[in-house]
């Protein structure tokens, strides 16, 4: 097998009219014609990339279409638009051949390091105290790092629409001891 490469991203929100307010986009069909080429630029297909909730707020078939057409072994962290009003995971989103089912948090290596993702920020998580990272997604860059944590999401004003690298993502991030 080919080399493979762990990328984050989130709240890509595919077809999300209400994401035109903040990002500089004339339609969604721009926005999502951007954010597929931004991925599929970065992302080989071996590559595993982990989406931090919000992928897409759009129908089945256009969801499914966007899906197919980015490269990568897929793998989502629910965020609060991948749900519906009673909490389960929208369909549209739930038939797509992800490379692990969809889960609402997940832990994964990187460089050695635990790394801990969940759609949203929190202020401790599991090992923190004990040297771990956490990415999330669902604030839209508006979140300031937080010792070992950080929002991973494409509107961050340091990752350009486009998913990152764990070395990238955590470079120059201040190392802050979290108590327990």
């Amino acid at each position: 097998m080919a080399f493979t490469q762990q990328f984050f991203t989130a709240d890509t929100h595919f077809g999300h009219q209400l994401m035109l307010q903040n990002r500089p986009f004339s339609s969604t069909d721009e926005m999502d014609r951007y954010l597929i080429e931004a991925w599929n630029d970065t992302v080989k297909q071996t590559d595993i990339i982990w989406h931090l909730g919000d992928f897409s707020y759009l129908d089945p078939a256009r969801t499914a279409s966007i899906f197919g057409q980015l490269q990568g072994r897929k793998r989502l962290i629910l965020g609060n638009h991948d749900l519906d009003n009673k909490g389960c995971v929208r369909k549209s989103v739930a038939d797509l051949a992800w490379d692990q089912p969809p889960t609402h948090y997940a832990e994964t290596k990187q460089d050695g390091e635990r790394v801990i993702l969940h759609h949203y920020a929190m202020r401790t998580w599991s090992a923190s105290c004990h040297g771990s990272w956490h990415l999330y997604g669902h604030s839209h860059g508006r979140l300031p790092a937080y010792g070992r944590s950080r929002d991973v999401g494409v509107d961050c004003s340091d990752t350009a629409y486009t998913p990152q690298t764990f070395q990238k993502l955590t470079t120059g991030m201040q190392d802050v001891e979290i108590a327990a």
